[in-house]
């Protein structure tokens, strides 16, 4: 796909240089900032709307120029407007300019390499300063790799969380997981090929051998790959199979804990009341969790005293 560019998917890339073409400031009011989805793989996901934005804003900021480039030439449009590259390492720098631009009329379209921008993507910080200023932000949604992991991977939908990725260092992705350890929603994460193997080790460890999970590989790309089983059974095909792509792994919630009896959440009561909390919400709180009843867990408080 990494072709010349042909007269119908012309670039002009802006990183400061002289040459770049400057659009004319607009004579009307604020303009807006879009956050465009883009394919996660298959172009053809890209929405009619992405490409009409492409060809008709006043700037384009991208992850990557030259993945734009890619993806504007299997579409076969043009980009006439100005081309910021865009990313974590610039966003800093480049966010005030661009705010300024959407303040002086301009539509500032953002793209990142796949997705929705700001979703483990650069676009964040854009977004934050344009709340802060007051500046219009839309989006144009599309295809998103954390919904398409989540239907296809055969664990429950109704409730979930996205955890992005996890740490590399050990000592530091354990603390996370500690942490997830009575999540019940089902969690979303991303993963580099790499260190897939042990991150699939790092969750059979902390959530056991038998919680259910998926390996989802190359999403919408002509080698996607969705390995469901348990985390014992994903830890063994990852540790046999070269893994590459792009990889998003789903994990089934916890499972709903035995109640148990009111005296063993006594000393968790306890606790509460010892930061501050009165005695009947400490109850309440600890009881909702725990599945029993409120009543005699109040009286196991009582009787321990």
């Amino acid at each position: 796909m990494d072709h010349e560019p042909s007269a119908s998917s012309q670039l002009v890339p802006d990183d400061g240089d002289a040459g770049a073409a400057t659009p004319a400031v607009p004579a009307a009011g604020p303009g807006r900032i879009v956050l465009a989805a883009t394919p996660i793989g298959n172009t053809g996901d890209a929405s009619a709307r992405l490409v009409e934005l492409l060809t008709t804003a006043d700037i384009v900021a991208a992850e990557d120029t030259r993945r734009l480039h890619r993806l504007v030439q299997s579409l076969g449009v043009t980009v006439a407007g100005r081309i910021i590259s865009y990313h974590e390492h610039n966003e800093a720098a480049k966010t005030a300019d661009l705010l300024e631009q959407v303040r002086s009329g301009r539509t500032l379209v953002m793209v990142t390499d796949a997705g929705m921008p700001s979703v483990s993507d650069p676009g964040f910080r854009l977004v934050e300063g344009a709340v802060a200023a007051g500046l219009t932000v839309t989006a144009a949604p599309g295809p998103s790799a954390v919904l398409t992991a989540l239907a296809l991977s055969g664990l429950p939908t109704d409730r979930f969380c996205f955890e992005g990725f996890l740490p590399r260092k050990a000592g530091e992705r354990s603390s996370r997981l500690a942490e997830l350890d009575a999540e019940r929603r089902t969690m979303v994460f991303f993963e580099a090929p790499h260190r897939l193997e042990p991150m699939l080790r790092a969750l059979h460890e902390r959530f056991g051998a038998d919680r259910r999970a998926a390996v989802c590989r190359e999403l919408t790309k002509t080698y996607e790959e969705v390995i469901r089983g348990t985390l014992r059974e994903l830890l063994e095909w990852a540790e046999t199979n070269e893994v590459r792509g792009e990889i998003a792994v789903v994990v089934g919630g916890a499972p709903d804990r035995e109640p148990g009896r009111p005296e063993d959440h006594v000393a968790a009561v306890n606790s509460l009341v010892a930061q501050g909390i009165r005695l009947k919400e400490a109850v309440a709180a600890v009881a909702d969790d725990a599945k029993v009843s409120k009543r005699e867990l109040y009286a196991a408080v009582l009787a321990a005293r």
